[in-house]
């Protein structure tokens, strides 16, 4: 009998924790660096979402200019949890 209510309540609480994430991707830019063209990536995608929770660096380049980076670009994949 303990075991039951034990199981149970460990059901509700999983219930309350699971949450669903989605994915998306974004292209991201920077004069400065590839890291600061991540935190723009973020700043930008935080105006309009809520819940990002994690991003992930996809790919790296940048653009040359006179033998000179002119321009870091990162494509990332940004994760935030959907509001039930």
């Amino acid at each position: 009998m303990v075991f039951g209510a034990i199981r149970a309540k460990l059901q509700i609480l999983i219930q309350h924790t699971m949450s669903t994430m989605k994915v998306i991707e974004l292209l991201c830019n920077s004069t400065v660096g590839w890291e600061d063209a991540a935190k723009n990536g973020i700043a930008e995608a935080s105006r309009t979402l809520k819940n990002i929770r994690s991003i992930y660096i996809k790919d790296q380049s940048a653009t040359v200019e006179n033998g000179k980076i002119t321009e870091y670009r990162i494509t990332a994949k940004v994760t935030f949890a959907i509001e039930h």
